[in-house]
């Protein structure tokens, strides 16, 4: 568990990062901080492994302060991925991945085992393992930039936007990858992006921030769209714009799902077999994903009337 308590953020000059905040991130889960540009999220993500230091307050993991702690220890025993990979451009693929194995003396015969159980594990075949990050692609270097991240197999995972940089095609192969590990690994993982989207999509704790890290509000992706707190965050989310103001319209193929702009988003599951014949009126629903999360609301109605 990460508990951030009573954080403030100034630097010289007066320009304050974070204000007061505080929030616990609960362990094996994943914590989303999104916001706006400049909002202090990547000051938060920093501070949990001291590359950034808190003016006052404390960050704890699981009860300890990580100021009592060696930095390069605590460092080594976090995943951190960043927006571009972060790989060195003059070491293979495997010498990238064990950087972390090789700096904590582990043996070379078993370094080389688990750098390329590694790259098994994020989908990226074992003949890779010899090249230059500039032979791989964007979604390639993304996807070593975990593996190394995981090769000290750490408890905590921080990831400072990283697909910000690579096509929305890439992008959503990584988010499905990132689904995908955590299920499988169940770490716990602070994400910081600024696409709300992704941000609902991946977070079981999704936090939203206004300038100076101040929280509009935290809580799970369809607690947030169901009751957003006010105007900043309905706006923030899409709800203002029509985006995820979803109805429901019957076609001769089943139901789709309209925004407020008429555009089709989607198909209501189950609904394929039993569309009736021409178009009918678009009705109001809430929408949900398979996982349960409620990805869009019924325009116009307080959050708790949409069912």
């Amino acid at each position: 568990m990460i508990e951030f308590r009573s954080v403030r953020k100034e630097y010289p000059g007066g320009t304050v990062a974070v204000h007061d905040f505080s929030l616990v991130l609960p362990a094996r889960t994943t914590t989303v901080l999104v916001g706006p540009s400049g909002c202090g999220k990547t000051t938060l993500l920093r501070m949990i492994n001291r590359m950034v230091e808190p003016t006052s307050g404390s960050v704890q993991i699981d009860g300890a302060d990580v100021a009592g702690r060696d930095p390069v220890r605590l460092r080594r025993s976090i995943g951190y991925v960043l927006q571009d990979g972060g790989l060195l451009p003059h070491q293979t693929v495997a010498d990238n991945v064990g950087t972390v194995l090789r700096l904590n003396r582990n043996p070379r015969a078993r370094t080389r085992q688990r750098t390329l159980d590694l790259l098994e594990t994020v989908g990226l075949a074992p003949d890779l393992a010899h090249r230059y990050p500039a032979q791989l692609s964007g979604g390639q270097q993304q996807r070593v930039g975990v593996a190394r991240a995981l090769a000290a197999d750490p408890n905590i995972l921080l990831m400072d936007e990283p697909f910000g940089a690579v096509d929305p095609i890439v992008r959503t192969e990584l988010q499905t990858e990132i689904l995908r590990l955590q299920q499988q690994l169940h770490k716990t993982i602070v994400f910081v992006t600024h696409d709300i989207d992704e941000a609902l999509l991946l977070g079981d704790q999704v936090v939203i921030l206004r300038e100076g890290a101040r929280i509009a509000q935290h809580g799970t992706p369809s607690q947030i769209i169901e009751n957003p707190a006010d105007e900043f965050v309905a706006e923030f989310i899409g709800l203002t714009g029509g985006a995820r103001q979803l109805r429901a319209k019957r076609t001769a193929n089943g139901t789709v799902l309209v925004d407020a702009h008429g555009r089709t988003r989607g198909v209501l599951a189950g609904e394929a077999e039993d569309g009736a014949d021409g178009e009918g009126p678009a009705e109001p629903v809430a929408v949900g994903r398979r996982d349960g999360r409620t990805t869009g609301g019924r325009p116009g109605r307080p959050a708790e009337e949409n069912g």
